[in-house]
């Protein structure tokens, strides 16, 4: 026999060999290589799974919430005991107003980790901007039941409080946020808001020039001192707060509007129509400033503009109840009293109690 057919004969003796070999494993040896199989591949999608929760992250950080939810999904797809990224699929989904979807994302969680008071606390906000006021308080009680350091749960069942008009109540969990974080503007601002609403000016002040000293730059801060200030009657002062508001944000409608408020309880009456017209030039759907120069109109005996911004008031918001009595004015000096007891009498409706002091005083039989 030649070498090249010897050669040849023992290349195909050994490739029979090692088939062979791969034919004969014992159960176990074949277990053995298929679990293998499976871990490789468990890791290869526990890998896939972490880079997609990677770009989730980075996307939710550019505030491409939508995009960021997408990719949450996808991790979660490929490891579906990935607990972060359950969790931060329903954040995700809370910053782009999904708050059914973040619902059921932190539910799944909560399936996974009945203990985690976080997620408790992130449903409890998507229940509460759904105005489910009901689900949204367990959800708070029980994140700080499991986590009695998290000033931003107290800070919430605040805000769920305050929504609720329980001011008593709001001022307790907006206290016990302030006690854990000395830091948290909003729970003094918020809490300042409490004190303002139950009539106690003083200490509402207190809150709100904390927070000035804290940061001097939240016209919003700036804009509640001088409500309150109005209310105490002290105009100065308050007309001193609405400029620093303003000079901080010139697009601040709120100011502006509140501040024309002021100047026409001076008598200023041309001021509080420019300032009035200003917040209608920053927000021109704003019903209350459109309402305030109906009112103004009115005094200054020009019933028709005091009519014509009543009706506009009123196109803006077919709730706002000063606007119907407001427009109700205007039609009794145009000699129009049916109209008048019409729009006394859906203020009236709507809880005003200036609205049924005209209907009762000049319509009801």
């Amino acid at each position: 026999m030649k070498l090249n057919t010897i050669l040849t004969v023992l290349c195909m003796n050994t490739a029979l060999l090692a088939f062979s070999q791969l034919d004969e494993l014992t159960i176990e040896e074949q277990a053995y290589r298929d679990s293998i199989t499976e871990l490789n591949l468990e890791n290869e999608a526990i890998a896939q799974s972490q880079e997609a929760y990677n770009k989730g992250i980075k996307l939710f950080s550019e505030k491409q919430f939508t995009a960021s939810i997408q990719q949450f999904q996808k991790s979660i797809e490929l490891d579906p005991n990935f607990t972060a990224a359950y969790y931060n699929k329903g954040i995700a989904e809370n910053e782009a107003k999904k708050y059914k979807n973040a619902i059921e994302t932190m539910s799944r969680l909560i399936q996974l980790r009945p203990t985690y008071a976080k997620a408790f606390f992130q449903r409890g906000k998507s229940y509460q901007e759904l105005t489910n006021y009901l689900k949204s308080e367990e959800d708070y009680e029980k994140s700080i039941s499991l986590s009695q350091s998290n000033p931003k749960a107290y800070y919430n069942y605040g805000t769920l409080r305050f929504l609720q008009q329980d001011y008593d109540g709001a001022i307790t969990y907006f206290s016990k946020a302030i006690d854990l974080d000395e830091n948290l503007i909003n729970a003094y601002n918020d809490r300042g808001s409490s004190y303002r609403m139950k009539g106690e000016y003083t200490k509402a002040l207190v809150d709100y020039e904390t927070v000035v000293r804290k940061n001097p730059n939240l016209a919003f801060t700036l804009n509640n001192i001088g409500t309150t200030k109005s209310k105490m009657n002290d105009y100065p002062g308050a007309i001193a707060a609405f400029n620093r508001a303003i000079s901080i944000d010139a697009n601040f409608h709120l100011a502006y509007n509140n501040r024309g408020v002021v100047q026409q309880n001076q008598g200023r009456l041309d001021d509080a129509i420019k300032d009035f017209n200003k917040a209608l030039t920053v927000k021109p759907d704003y019903s209350s400033s459109a309402s305030n120069l109906s009112g103004v109109y009115f005094i200054k005996k020009e019933y028709q503009k005091a009519l014509d911004y009543g009706n506009k008031a009123i196109g803006m918001d077919k709730k706002n109840a000063a606007a119907y009595v407001n427009r109700g004015i205007a039609k009794e000096m145009l000699r129009d009293m049916e109209g008048a007891c019409e729009d006394w009498h859906k203020a009236k409706t709507l809880g005003s109690e200036t609205g049924k002091n005209y209907y009762v005083g000049n319509c009801a039989n």
